[in-house]
């Protein structure tokens, strides 16, 4: 259920900047293993309509809906109500634009900072309607532990 909101956030998100009818998902629900996850992964594309351009997409499309939920306002106004530190570069965006307009962003989870002489990393997960909390929980720590693995065999 929440890979496919995730999967519908974004095509209306792009519906609003693109040409009608080039919004498509060409994958849906694919499986990639990694060596401490699996993820779900779909690709949504479209054809960008004039006169947007780059900064319409990124206002219409970030933050992404599967780091705030839906609906996107309602779900920010209470991720700001009951989370007590700033995500800072967690679930932001890391990218590039190129010259001639084209570029690759992402949301930055797993991602490690440094500030002040400390490194930071936070971890996750995603809330719907029947999630559990223990559950939740459990997966946010099985995604943190994974960078501590890391960081031990290092």
């Amino acid at each position: 259920a929440e890979h496919v909101m995730i999967v519908d956030l974004q095509r209306n998100d792009l519906g609003r900047v693109c040409a009608p009818g080039t919004v498509q998902v060409p994958r849906l629900l694919a499986l990639e293993s990694y060596a401490t996850v699996h993820h779900l992964v779909s690709t949504v594309v479209g054809r960008l309509e004039a006169p947007h351009r780059l900064a319409d997409l990124l206002r219409a499309t970030f933050p992404g809906g599967s780091i705030t939920g839906a609906p996107r306002l309602r779900a920010m106004q209470i991720i700001e109500a009951l989370e007590p530190v700033r995500r800072g570069i967690y679930c932001g965006s890391v990218g590039y634009v190129d010259a001639r307009g084209g570029g690759d962003l992402n949301i930055a989870i797993r991602t490690a900072w440094v500030a002040g002489g400390r490194l930071y990393y936070s971890a996750g997960g995603g809330i719907v309607a029947d999630s559990e909390a223990a559950a939740e929980h459990a997966e946010a720590l099985v995604k943190a532990q994974a960078f501590l693995d890391a960081l031990a065999d290092a």
